[in-house]
């Protein structure tokens, strides 16, 4: 779990750093940090998906 937290808060503050270079100097582009983040959110929660799924059935075949 702490990995995932982990990339998390990396991938937060990755978001927030595009976005603020790539908006203009009025205002901050939410949108599209918003987006990035989403991205690696449902990213994070696939691989932890899957690597639960996994387990999952290692431990079910293995008995």
């Amino acid at each position: 779990m702490t990995r995932f937290l982990l990339s998390i808060a990396f991938f937060a503050v990755l978001a927030i750093t595009v976005g603020f270079l790539l908006s203009g100097r009025d205002s901050f582009d939410w949108v599209l940090a918003l987006g990035l983040f989403a991205v690696a959110l449902a990213g994070e929660g696939l691989r932890l998906w899957l690597r639960r799924g996994r387990a999952r059935s290692r431990q079910s075949s293995a008995t």
